[in-house]
């Protein structure tokens, strides 16, 4: 997958999580931060009613680039917002998101897909171009390379933005998904180291 100046080497991005999620995998590698979160038929379904992060985030730290891939849909008659994060982190004395990314797809109120840098939420990045079906499935990939990130929807790129103070990826690494005022639910989450080789970008003379 092509990047500004950087190749995305899907095929050899490894796991470095991948399980299928049962209530066991729920409890043991997953911390519930707000919202209700619950698995069947292999599905993690989150529900939250408030405007505000209802959040499911892992236990452990992956720390370094990495690719965060999963299958979602809206489930209806909910119609917006599937997101997730990664190299993230809490904070546990004010129960919300610390330093995070967080991307998804129609969202940001009016169904954009998008990209956040929290907890100061000055970097923002969003484009209502993408054409979203409240609850047809899709395939999401989204990370980040040195602050260079990136969210793919069924394997083409929709949305690429460089952070110029990119996160400290050897202290934050927690990944998670988000319901914010939904209801989802996920499948196959992977995530993945982010393989990838710089690029020389150049014109050839059209004339």
């Amino acid at each position: 997958m092509r990047l500004l100046q950087k190749e995305l080497l899907l095929e050899e991005c490894y796991p470095l999580w991948q399980k299928a999620m049962t209530p066991e995998v729920l409890a043991t590698d997953f911390d519930i931060r707000d919202g209700s979160w619950r698995v069947e038929g292999g599905w993690l379904i989150g529900e939250h009613r408030d405007n505000s992060p209802g959040m499911v985030i892992s236990r452990e730290d992956f720390f370094g680039d990495v690719l965060l891939e999963f299958r979602a849909n809206t489930i209806l008659p909910c119609t917006h917002d599937i997101n997730a994060m990664w190299s993230g982190s809490w904070n546990y004395e004010t129960n919300t998101r610390d330093v995070a990314y967080v991307g998804g797809l129609q969202g940001w109120w009016h169904g954009k897909v998008g990209f956040e840098k929290s907890p100061e939420y000055k970097l923002n990045a969003a484009n209502p171009l993408f054409s979203f079906t409240p609850g047809q499935e899709y395939f999401v990939q989204m990370g980040s390379i040195e602050g260079h990130a990136f969210i793919l929807i069924n394997g083409a790129l929709v949305l690429e933005v460089t952070d110029p103070d990119p996160i400290d990826t050897s202290k934050y690494g927690r990944f998670g998904f988000e319901a914010y005022c939904a209801k989802l639910r996920f499948r196959d989450i992977c995530l993945r180291r982010a393989v990838w080789k710089p690029v020389d970008e150049h014109y050839d003379p059209e004339f």
